[in-house]
């Protein structure tokens, strides 16, 4: 009975007397039972939108955690390398680098250089969450990725605090962030059940499509799209995968542009019909003006033809 009534609390958000709090007691009122219902409910919501993707972000995982432990890295280095930096194309690119035996200066750069787009990406989350204190914007950012950020973007559009809007992103960034390591360390581990001529990494990249192809949902975006595949293609060659940091660049900047053209087109044609109705107005007013001049002209000459019968 007493373990059924801490159940029960712990669903409602509180600890009924008598029962001590223990640890996990404490840890799980403060990450879940203590949230407004509103945040968990966005949660589960986050999570639910994050579903379609698992199929693709489990493809890569196992693909990067497949070419880790072919590396030079041991078994707990790799583990230890998915937990922490948690960046499939960082990841990736600096394994050749440590094959070769490079100074580890070169594989912190290239793994910051691959990883310029998050500043982009984090800096467009800014306005959502710029109420939040500074250390629970950085624990924030740290779960930010690709996917995570194309989703939870696609839903709110409007920046500044609304309900449940912290808890839509987390259930996406945790659904993402537990789909990665389960998906990168089973590939650590089983690396030799997986030849490299199945093609798991071209599966990911296919299963992603369609999750792309989902948020297109204006003509800005769509050109963001084509700008950021003809920068990928174009720049394919330039080290570092400076490639993904420009194809970024670019589609932010063109949607931007896009997005302003699209606002001011709308504006004009805002000012446009209100201006057409302040003339059907105006032409209203002199046609209703014109109307009563006429009755009122009608009635004066009814009344004088009237005297003039009368005498």
């Amino acid at each position: 009975m007493r373990l059924l009534a801490l159940f029960q609390a712990q669903f409602q958000g509180d600890r009924p007397r008598g029962v001590p709090g223990t640890l996990r007691d404490r840890v799980w009122v403060t990450l879940w039972a203590g949230r407004p219902q509103i945040e968990r409910t966005h949660f589960l919501e986050g999570v639910r939108a994050f579903v379609p993707t698992i199929p693709a972000v489990f493809s890569w995982g196992l693909v990067t955690g497949i070419a880790m432990s072919k590396s030079v890295l041991t078994v707990p280095q790799a583990i230890v390398m998915s937990l922490f930096l948690y960046a499939g194309a960082a990841q990736l690119a600096i394994l050749p680098l440590m094959a070769a035996g490079l100074p580890i200066w070169t594989s912190l750069l290239t793994a910051m250089l691959v990883n310029l787009r998050f500043i982009i990406t984090s800096a467009a989350l800014q306005p959502h969450f710029a109420y939040l204190p500074f250390l629970r914007r950085t624990l924030l950012g740290s779960f930010n990725g690709d996917i995570t950020f194309v989703l939870f973007m696609a839903r709110y559009t409007e920046p500044g605090y609304a309900p449940g809007k912290q808890g839509y992103f987390w259930g996406i960034a945790v659904t993402n962030f537990v789909t990665w390591q389960v998906a990168s360390i089973l590939g650590i581990l089983v690396a030799s059940v997986f030849p490299e001529s199945w093609g798991v990494g071209l599966a990911g990249t296919l299963a992603l499509i369609p999750v792309m192809v989902s948020t297109i949902r204006s003509r800005s975006s769509l050109l963001a799209v084509g700008v950021a595949a003809v920068l990928s293609l174009l720049l394919f060659d330039l080290p570092y995968r400076l490639s993904l940091v420009a194809a970024v660049i670019g589609a932010i900047a063109i949607g931007m542009a896009g997005d302003e053209l699209a606002d001011r087109a709308t504006l004009r044609a805002i000012h446009r019909h209100a201006h057409d109705g302040d003339d059907d107005g105006a032409a209203d007013g002199n046609v209703g003006r014109a109307g009563s001049a006429y009755h009122a002209d009608n009635t004066h000459r009814g009344s004088g033809n009237g005297r003039e019968e009368r005498s």
